[in-house]
């Protein structure tokens, strides 16, 4: 008889701290929990959009899975991001592993932001090279690191941090990398469709695109569909293609998915009314008075602090009976003393239901 008492220990320390993960469903709920920042989610694609495709890619990419699809929707957006060239993953997680565990090489270095991604660590551990993070946003720990680096070195953040909402300093990133030969790589995951010009992102809004090695957009918060994609040069396109695990041994984005990604693109860059009143709901909360640390951003992603899992727990459960869903973010995804409520914004949401939020907190 199959024996898994093993595994029962690291779960009862979970149970014993509050940081026990379960999956939840909520129902007819105000959303203040999910990532679809401009409910393109919420938009059903016409019926006849896959009328002539299969539900399958069938394979890999360098199999049965490309298609004609595929190689356009890649040309696509790495057109729209200003960009030489454009990689479908099938997630940003695997976009973030696949890029950053098979460029960086032995005797290579790593530097990123401390408060980088889990598909960001999970990538450099998988790496050759030797990493070391910085300081979150502190140009002057970079520096130091920097001046240690040793082999080709590159430097890797978050545009929009997904817990705490803040931006990176990318234009005195992009300049201290130049000083340095250091090679920039940006994961725009949640600056996309919400940031910059058309929702192109911080790095064009910034106008840094020749100066980062590569970017990663995904395709699951704003964007409203699924995927990923790593923008860089012909180059870098041609590496991935024979040496990123996750892109090669993996079975293609089917049809459906595709077309969601191109539609999603002809989408959100005409969106710019949802993105000016997301903008007045995230003034209207920041401005508001709380019995809470509220962390000051000015993107989607508003963190309000509760320190300790159970007191997070606690608040959310009591938004909940208000109909808001909001969900806590528990040690250990966060340090302890840090567990909050991620409260995100979106352009659905109406200022009756921002009322509520702010009177429930």
């Amino acid at each position: 008889m199959l024996n898994d008492d093993f595994l029962e220990p690291k779960l009862a320390q979970r149970r014993s701290d509050g940081s026990f993960r379960e999956l939840k469903i909520r129902h007819d709920c105000t959303d203040f929990s999910s990532n679809d920042y401009l409910g393109i989610a919420r938009i059903v694609l016409p019926g006849d959009g896959l009328a002539h495709f299969a539900n399958g890619s069938t394979g890999s990419r360098l199999l049965t899975g490309n298609s004609a699809l595929a190689l356009m929707v890649e040309d696509q957006i790495a057109a729209f991001h200003k960009g030489k060239a454009a990689i479908l993953y099938n997630s940003g997680y695997d976009a973030n592993i696949g890029l950053l565990s098979c460029v960086p090489q032995k005797g290579d270095t790593i530097i990123y932001d401390f408060l980088s991604h889990a598909s960001i660590r999970d990538g450099i551990r998988l790496s050759a090279a030797q990493s070391y993070s910085f300081r979150h946003n502190d140009l002057n720990d970079l520096e130091s690191r920097l001046k240690t680096a040793t082999g080709t070195v590159f430097v890797v953040t978050e545009s929009v941090f997904s817990m705490d909402g803040d931006l990176a300093p990318l234009r005195e990133m992009s300049k201290l990398c130049e000083r340095q030969n250091a090679n920039l790589i940006v994961d725009e995951a949640h600056a996309t469709g919400v940031l910059g010009p058309r929702g192109a992102g911080l790095v064009q809004e910034y106008e840094l695109e020749q100066h980062c090695f590569a970017r990663i957009y995904t395709f699951g918060k704003a964007l409203g569909c699924h995927g990923a994609v790593v923008v860089g040069s012909e180059r870098l396109k041609d590496f991935l293609v024979n040496f990123s695990r996750a892109f090669i041994y993996t079975t293609a984005l089917p049809p459906a998915a595709l077309i969601a990604i191109e539609r999603s693109y002809e989408l959100f860059p005409e969106m710019d009314g949802q993105r000016e009143k997301l903008g007045h709901l995230i003034e209207k909360f920041q401005s508001a008075k709380l019995n809470f640390q509220k962390l000051e951003t000015g993107t989607p992603i508003q963190g309000v602090i509760v320190p300790g899992n159970e007191n997070a727990k606690q608040l959310s459960s009591v938004l909940l009976d208000k109909g808001l869903d909001v969900r806590p973010i528990l040690y250990p995804t966060v340090p302890r003393g840090s567990e909050r409520l991620r409260i995100v914004m979106h352009s659905f949401n109406t200022f009756s239901e921002v009322d509520i939020l702010i009177n429930g907190l």
